[in-house]
């Protein structure tokens, strides 16, 4: 009797079950719908090789971790800093249809044969829009709002503190929370639905619907009390490979590592913001001269489709896509020539 229940025992606790009580996250990227992928087994984080990585299996990824839709199949040493030398791989040879809701429901091999950290697979997955800061001066400051039953509402100040704020900073990609506080004048109140109060987060959470708080809607709250966040400003430029600071390809600087901005979308009016926020002149040379001149850059490309009316001081304030989204290569990278001599 005591030979069978260890027989049971020894089947239940196989392969299988293993597997089904694996789970997955992305680590090291710019947000939580992006960067190397790891899963979970028997306790420990471990690496999934590429081999046989692709796009349907990003795709199970980005919807057992509630993202969107799958944007690509990253090399995981894009991710620093890299995994650990004795952290294990513990898969390779995934192979999912698309169909299955965890990435345990695929076909994989957890014998893993020859495959070492430089050939850890990635995943790249759009951000879901579920919070926003509105009616700011740019999108890393405003009046919180979220998105719930497909319709926009606010989040009242009760309950609210500077950890909620660190989550909504960090899931927007901006840096560091700065300020909060109730939008007592009418100038920054909402309209519509209050959808969340006494919101408690402990500041790690990834996305600010992980945080406890009361039932949709359950709130007597009004929008004298709406929360109102600002964040750091994340965007740190300069100008690289000229002969003067003025002059050369376009960094921006986020999650402390530099990175190349995509040419998508550019023009005159986003040279005219990064020469006013560098304190630089005008712009000297046309774009694709500069394009020429500078030459392609290396490493992450954080910024694509930037829309600036000219007005703007920073180019924070324009609007671009979500840091790390792109469908360029680095021979589309800006580069620009302003004047040294700033205008009188």
């Amino acid at each position: 009797m005591a030979l069978l229940f260890f027989l049971i025992l020894a089947i239940s606790t196989g392969p299988g079950l293993l597997e089904s009580s694996s789970s997955v996250r992305l680590v090291r990227g710019p947000h939580h719908c992006e960067g190397r992928v790891e899963v979970k087994r028997n306790g420990q984080w471990g690496t999934v090789c590429d081999d046989g990585w692709d796009l349907t299996d990003v795709a199970v990824v980005c919807r057992e971790l509630g993202c969107g839709a799958a944007n690509g199949t990253p090399s995981g040493t894009l991710y620093k800093p890299l995994a650990e030398e004795n952290q294990p791989v513990h898969i390779q040879d995934v192979d999912c249809n698309g169909m299955e809701d965890t990435l345990a429901q695929c076909v994989q091999d957890d014998d893993v044969f020859n495959c070492f950290h430089n050939e850890d697979a990635g995943a790249s997955c759009e951000i879901p829009e579920t919070v926003r800061l509105v009616d700011g001066p740019g999108r890393c400051t405003g009046r919180v709002e979220v998105k719930h039953q497909d319709q926009w509402g606010t989040v009242c100040q009760a309950g609210w503190n500077l950890r909620a704020a660190k989550v909504v900073c960090r899931q927007l990609g901006c840096g560091r929370a700065i300020l909060t506080r109730a939008c007592c004048d009418k100038a920054c109140q909402g309209q519509g639905p209050t959808w969340l109060s006494q919101v408690s987060c402990s500041g790690r959470e990834l996305t600010l619907h992980s945080c406890p708080s009361r039932p949709w809607q359950k709130n007597n709250c009004t929008h004298e009390e709406d929360a109102w966040v600002q964040c750091e400003d994340p965007f740190e430029l300069k100008l690289e490979g000229g002969e003067h600071r003025c002059s050369g390809r376009l960094a921006v600087l986020h999650k402390g590592e530099w990175g190349s901005v995509c040419d998508d979308g550019w023009g005159e009016t986003e040279n005219l913001v990064v020469c006013r926020q560098l304190g630089c002149g005008e712009p000297l040379l046309s774009i694709a001269k500069a394009k020429k001149q500078f030459g392609p850059g290396v490493g992450r490309i954080w910024l694509d489709e930037v829309r600036c009316s000219g007005m703007e001081q920073s180019l924070e304030q324009c609007q671009h896509r979500f840091w790390g989204y792109h469908d360029c290569t680095h021979k589309e990278d800006v580069a620009m020539n302003c004047s040294p001599f700033r205008p009188s």
